[in-house]
């Protein structure tokens, strides 16, 4: 009995995590349009949206302008609050060192991650500073929720690029 309902309480807990990387994607689409990497973020208090963000650092021209900074930084606002204590993040792509940091100075609790980035995510790939044990707040996490359409979203983004490299770079030898 105990164990079914463990079950059902996880299987919720997937569909909604779902939902909101869905959520997610559809920030990842606003920075793909400006040509930005695809990558989307949704923060949630109690069951309720409170912040969207998505990449902007060419746009911006800002270094800081990551699709998790950009949410913290309005859900701080609408909390009046630089503490997110009870959110959760959701970001399609696993968050780099500079957006780990800030989870956890944030106080979120909790992080849902999309896709791994195996070259500089640091919620697990190559660290997880999310829950370094030292640290005076560590952050649950979940990894892989619609990993494949995450993942698709950023495949076809980079391929994009390097075949419109190649074009360019095949057009600039026909000029000379």
């Amino acid at each position: 009995m105990r164990q079914k309902q463990e079950e059902e309480r996880a299987a919720e807990q997937k569909k909604t995590d779902e939902h909101y990387m869905r959520l997610a994607l559809q920030q990842a689409r606003r920075a793909q349009a400006l040509g930005e990497v695809p990558i989307g973020c949704v923060i949630v208090k109690e069951g309720e949206v409170i912040a969207r963000g998505y990449n902007r650092r060419n746009t911006d021209h800002n270094t800081l302008s990551h699709a998790e900074l950009n949410a913290i930084r309005k859900a701080s606002r609408k909390l009046q609050d630089w503490r997110l204590e009870g959110c959760t993040i959701y970001i399609t792509l696993e968050p780099c060192q500079m957006c780990s940091g800030a989870i956890v100075q944030s106080r979120i609790d909790r992080c849902v991650v999309g896709a791994m980035n195996p070259k500089a995510g640091c919620a697990g790939s190559v660290m997880n500073l999310l829950q370094v044990k030292g640290f005076n707040h560590q952050v649950d996490l979940t990894t892989g929720i619609l990993e494949e359409a995450c993942s698709q979203m950023l495949s076809e983004f980079f391929r994009k690029l390097r075949q419109e490299k190649q074009e360019k770079a095949a057009g600039n030898l026909l000029r000379q």
